[in-house]
């Protein structure tokens, strides 16, 4: 067990702890062969299954009382080919591993998210993502990926291999079988330089598509209350590695981040009326700096203050407009929110479910510190990011359902027809699935 298992037997708790489930008994299948018995007894004795990861979702997408699939024993790099410039890896192998050990290899992804806990699998199956102004998701560097489905069938799906199924199954929400392996094109390790700078509000939303066409990678944070923001420019570099000195880089990343941000949740939970004057106190003490490093240790930061969080994807035209009513929403209601919006790009992909499918999006996610009551703000967010035409992320906290987002995924009807072929008795099914995608 890990700790996303709470001490009662059979227990999990996600990482946010917004979500429980009690399944019927947990496998932990050491091969694909072990994993293809585990589905027929499964369908045998009429439970659902479900693979779970890290916990990182804030839905309850790998939810059930059935079977949960630990994949702790599929772990590990399959083959680097340097010809074709890619790597296989076990689908339960944490982000942060595969990181590390393709580093050993004069290696890396092009793009990442900014949190590296997840497993490569629930990464992709729920469209993690960073920022890019060509680059997009993690699932949106996969090259080939091993599917087993509801009858045991292995699925090696490629552009050339059964293209149908790997259109829709980088993204797949567990919908569509269980992903074993993923291939991922990678290229030679880079140095990326990032440049953090305050930046306020106004300047940000009024050179929004400037700071995007002129850098690889652009995200900033808004602070609540106040009119202030933190940028953040990723850029390739051809210097030498300049990484944040021991102790600057403890005092932003853990102390200030982390550390002092933790106890100004804890007191903001507490005492809402202090909310206000701690975001002004908190965006102003991150200071400007610069600093060049391999990629995986500039794009990611680790964020040990849990949270609740929505996210959707508007297309990238509706960025400001939609940013400029979301402030002047919080700023006109009782809200008092304490943590920092969070906006980034991607270009347009191709996976069926994507939340940048056929269009250039940006992202505008909300957070709550967890334990703060989060309807009341969710829901406000919601309906403006709905109103531009918004995708939710699908593992984050939202109320849309099949209905909903028939109408904003062109090939949602292709995604139900494969699930409908590859999972027609619904093995793979819980209450999330059956909300977003229907019966």
């Amino acid at each position: 067990m890990t700790d996303t298992y709470a001490r009662a037997a059979n227990t999990w708790r996600n990482w946010a702890g917004n979500v429980t489930a009690r399944p019927a008994r947990v496998e932990c299948p050491a091969s694909v062969d072990e994993l293809a018995g585990v589905l027929r007894r499964a369908s045998e004795d009429g439970l659902t299954v479900k693979p779970v990861g890290t916990g990182h979702s804030f839905t309850a997408t790998a939810a059930t009382d059935g079977v949960h699939i630990r994949p702790d024993l599929l772990t590990g790099i399959r083959d680097i080919d340097r010809g074709a410039m890619t790597v296989t890896v076990e689908a339960g192998t944490p982000l942060k591993r595969l990181n590390a050990a393709l580093a050993r290899e004069g290696l890396s992804l092009t793009n990442m998210g900014d949190i590296m806990e997840q497993t490569v699998a629930g990464a992709i199956s729920t469209g993690t993502h960073g920022t890019g102004r060509d680059s997009a998701s993690v699932a949106a560097q996969i090259r080939a990926l091993e599917l087993v489905t509801a009858d045991g069938t292995v699925l090696r799906c490629s552009p050339g291999e059964h293209p149908d199924v790997f259109a829709s199954a980088r993204i797949g929400l567990g919908a569509l079988g269980v992903v074993t392996a993923v291939t991922f094109a990678v290229e030679p390790e880079f140095l990326l330089t990032a440049r953090e700078e305050p930046m306020t509000f106004d300047r940000v939303t009024a050179e929004f598509e400037q700071l995007v066409a002129e850098n690889e990678h652009f995200e900033f944070y808004w602070f609540p209350h106040t009119g202030n923001c933190n940028t953040k420019r990723n850029n390739r570099s051809a210097g030498a590695a300049a990484p944040p000195g021991r102790v600057s880089g403890w005092i932003e990343d853990e102390l200030l981040s982390n550390g002092i941000f933790q106890v100004a949740c804890s007191v903001g939970r507490a005492v809402p009326w202090t909310i206000p004057s701690l975001a002004r106190i908190s965006s102003r003490a991150l200071s400007a700096r610069t600093y060049t490093d391999i990629p995986y240790k500039v794009f990611t930061s680790p964020r040990r203050v849990r949270f609740v969080e929505m996210e959707y994807a508007l297309p990238r035209e509706a960025a400001t407009e939609a940013l400029r009513e979301l402030k002047a929403m919080v700023e006109r209601s009782p809200l008092r929110i304490g943590f920092p919006v969070e906006v980034r790009t991607a270009p347009a992909d191709d996976i069926t479910l994507s939340t940048a499918s056929g269009r250039e999006s940006v992202y505008i996610a909300v957070h709550l510190y967890r334990g703060t009551p989060h309807q009341a703000y969710f829901t406000a967010v919601e309906r403006i990011m709905t109103g531009y035409d918004g995708r939710p992320h699908w593992g984050k906290i939202h109320t849309r359902d099949a209905g909903h987002l028939a109408g904003v995924y062109p090939g949602f009807g292709e995604f139900t027809a494969l699930r409908d072929r590859l999972d027609p008795g619904r093995l793979f099914a819980n209450s999330y699935l059956r909300r977003v995608l229907g019966d």
